[in-house]
């Protein structure tokens, strides 16, 4: 579904992205992991659009879209939770999610009464602004959102930032159902190292911008190497 080929992204000067390479199958949920400033998140900003690659690939589908701005990515089935959710404060619930144009298949696999079977809690808060929902239930909200553009690929950055465990094991379970329903690919930056094992079929982990390991979960736990250097694992 996702082909990322030798990414290389900077800030001004500052050289972030050395070179980036990472996949995601059809179905797969796929983990991004590494210590603060590696890069996790410049790489999602590189895929989305929202920050400009000097050099690459971006293959969505067999679509390049390397270049691209970030609505034409949106459009060709890229769907972001970004880190720190960015809700609107001032739009209700039902305004996020009514207001959402779907556009990465032709039909409307994720309707508003699936996205609420998803997270019936935000059913209860329908009527409320996003500005007055808990940290909880913004990250369900952005989630929503991003559900709510159909797409075929769903990027999620640390979308269990600063929530209290109830809702890190709510959040949790929902990307494991969207996992086993295999009708989407996902692509999570999750530093939560046993959740990460838990969910994912692959993992990368990242540091100082390049990629130190690629594996599945059970051969990470198999380098007690990578784990203390990279993740802080001890």
């Amino acid at each position: 579904m996702l082909e990322v080929r030798e990414l290389h992204t900077y800030y001004d000067q500052s050289y972030v992205l050395h070179g980036v390479s990472i996949d995601v199958k059809d179905g797969q949920l796929v983990a991004v992991m590494g210590r603060n400033g590696v890069g996790k998140t410049t790489l999602v900003r590189s895929i989305c659009g929202l920050t400009t690659a000097r050099q690459g690939e971006v293959v969505l589908d067999g679509n390049n879209l390397f270049g691209l701005q970030a609505n034409r990515i949106a459009r060709a089935g890229v769907a972001l939770v970004p880190q720190g959710r960015r809700v609107f404060a001032s739009l209700t619930v039902a305004e996020h999610l009514e207001k959402v144009v779907g556009s990465g298949r032709n039909e409307e696999h994720w309707t508003i009464e699936r996205v609420l079977d998803v997270f019936p809690r935000l059913g209860e808060r329908w009527k409320v602004r996003a500005g007055n929902l808990s940290g909880g239930e913004q990250s369900m909200l952005s989630i929503s959102r991003a559900l709510r553009l159909q797409p075929k690929l769903l990027i999620m950055d640390e979308p269990m930032e600063g929530l209290s465990p109830v809702y890190v094991s709510i959040v949790a379970d929902v990307i494991s159902r969207l996992r086993s329903e295999r009708d989407l690919s996902v692509l999570v930056v999750v530093p939560e190292y046993e959740i990460a094992l838990e969910l994912a079929d692959h993992i990368y982990v990242m540091s100082s911008g390049s990629i130190a390991f690629s594996g599945t979960p059970n051969e990470l736990r198999a380098q007690p190497r990578i784990q203390s250097q990279f993740i802080g694992i001890e």
